[in-house]
């Protein structure tokens, strides 16, 4: 019968880039930036590394279509290294091999990165993927920002909430990312909005304006896994270990009738579930003391809460209203400034997600830290609403 991961695996070391426009550096800058910090970081040789997980989504980008590039990039020691995709779970996915190596005895210590270099592409979003079948045939028009609005829409006629009120509560969402990043240098956008500013934004997608969508960026993140008693001996005492790591993708039930009603994600439900389940998790609204969600809009984000079961259904935008995800909320959410502020370079987000809970739980965020959480959750959206994968991580210290 399946155990689990539980306390099976400790992260050694992280490291993640400067997220942003990086006209400077190329993806091997990229890599290297978020390796070296993660190589001192959990203070080992890069010969020690037995194997490494790499994710790229967009392998026509820059990086290339193989695992060769990250061996190359860090002249690795011809050890073994799987290229890994899983839409914008991809950074999480790369997390997944290694930690699952690790936990299976295969390896003792082992490498997860994530990177992905796209402002060169000339495109002000997601560059287009080369063309197939899947384009071509099933996703005339289609754009994520347009998927997502439709969210918003089910949302509000679901719960019948004005949608000026739901918009008020997107808004919150936003301005409270632009207020986090402010202190993390390693963000892309580190500008204070106001409330207003992001309500009369220019609308793209009704009812999301400019500032209710996350940008592009480049960037990469970096972690080193390792059994915890290699992170003892290393003189890691204190060290965080993975609790859960689960992954749902969607089955074809939400297109194939009309049993999903279009205002939460299933897959989410699914996955927080079964991760609160192997964390030992009873409570996450007690237990869980930080949330990396996957914002790549603000309503996304709002409905995650229901579906992370940290709000009840219907009652995020009264919980965000009332500070519940702020800085100095009960469960603050996107405490670095999340995809809103990062920007979302599909290989690295998950990645980066699980950095800045490492650095919380380890009490080094700086003019960020949070007071002593308990347990971080790390949660990434891959697709659309009908159409998705869920991941969902949740880490703790040792004991």
């Amino acid at each position: 019968m399946a155990e689990g991961i539980r306390d099976k695996v400790a992260i050694i070391g992280m490291g993640c880039s400067k997220f942003g426009e990086r006209w400077d550096a190329g993806p091997e800058d990229l890599v290297n930036e978020a390796f070296e910090e993660a190589l001192a970081d959990a203070g080992i040789d890069i010969g020690q590394l037995d194997a490494g997980w790499f994710g790229v989504f967009y392998d026509e980008q820059n990086v290339g279509k193989s695992a060769y590039p990250l061996s190359q990039y860090l002249r690795l020691p011809n050890i073994p290294v799987t290229r890994v995709e899983n839409l914008c779970a991809t950074g999480t996915e790369a997390l997944r091999g290694a930690v699952y190596a690790v936990a299976a005895g295969a390896c003792d210590i082992a490498l997860a990165m994530g990177c992905e270099k796209l402002k060169d592409t000339g495109f002000a979003g997601l560059p287009e993927r080369t063309k197939g079948t899947f384009e071509d045939l099933y996703q005339p028009g289609f754009t994520p920002p347009g998927a997502f609005a439709q969210l918003g829409a089910a949302y509000a006629a679901k719960h019948r909430i004005d949608m000026s009120a739901l918009k008020r509560a997107m808004a919150h969402v936003s301005w409270k990312s632009h207020e986090n990043a402010l202190s993390n240098p390693k963000a892309h956008l580190r500008r204070r909005i106001s409330m207003d500013q992001i309500l009369n934004a220019p609308m793209v997608a009704y009812p999301l304006g400019v500032f209710d969508c996350c940008g592009v960026s480049d960037g990469a993140a970096c972690a080193i896994v390792a059994r915890p008693e290699i992170a003892k001996a290393l003189g890691k005492d204190d060290h965080v270990t993975v609790k859960a790591m689960q992954l749902s993708p969607s089955n074809g039930v939400e297109m194939g009738h009309r049993s999903w009603d279009g205002a939460h994600t299933l897959t989410t439900r699914k996955a927080a579930a079964r991760a609160y389940e192997e964390a030992g998790v009873s409570d996450p609204r007690a237990d869980i003391g930080l949330t990396e969600v996957h914002d790549c809009f603000s309503i996304t984000e709002l409905v995650l809460m229901e579906d992370l079961l940290l709000s009840d259904d219907g009652a995020a935008p009264r919980d965000i209203l009332d500070g519940r995800y702020d800085a100095d909320g009960a469960t603050p959410c996107q405490i670095d400034g999340g995809l809103k502020c990062f920007g979302h370079p599909i290989g690295a987000s998950g990645l980066r997600m699980t950095y800045e809970i490492y650095l919380q739980l380890l009490g080094r965020a700086g003019e960020r830290q949070l007071a002593a959480p308990k347990f971080g959750l790390a949660h990434n959206l891959g697709g659309i609403p009908n159409r998705n994968v869920a991941a969902v991580s949740i880490f703790g210290m040792n004991g």
